[in-house]
């Protein structure tokens, strides 16, 4: 029985979603090219890539033009928010300060990103 599509971005997807919120909309070549840096694959692989991440609605492709573009259909922001929430509910079961407790000890944060957390708090207790 086949395994369900996920409407979840693979690596693989995320990197290209990376590279068309970073360059913008792209023929297919354009992204295989961009793709070359972080992953070898070939070019009909990245093809069929863009084509299952049609499927799954994370790119649009304009068919009017040819050579046909895909752009982003889904923001950086947007991804992100699922794969947090994804990610509290897997591993903190539901638990998300557990995650921001964890990211901030195991990676260095700025002191502009430490007054972030600081006025968020801030926020969530009413004080601002």
């Amino acid at each position: 029985m086949a395994r369900p599509v996920s409407s979840q971005p693979t690596e693989v997807e995320l990197q290209i979603l990376r590279l068309l919120w970073d360059e913008g909309p792209s023929i297919a070549r354009q992204v295989h090219n961009g793709l070359q840096a972080v992953k070898q694959t070939t070019y009909s692989t990245t093809v069929k890539m863009l084509s299952v991440m049609l499927d799954k609605g994370l790119v649009k492709r304009d068919e009017q033009v040819s050579p046909q573009v895909y752009r982003a259909a889904v923001s950086r922001e947007s991804v992100g928010k699922r794969l947090a929430r994804d990610l509290v509910d897997k591993v903190y079961d539901g638990a998300a300060m557990s995650l921001v407790l964890h990211a901030l000890r195991t990676a260095k944060a700025s002191p502009e990103e430490l007054a972030k957390v600081r006025q968020l708090l801030d926020e969530m207790e009413g004080k601002s």
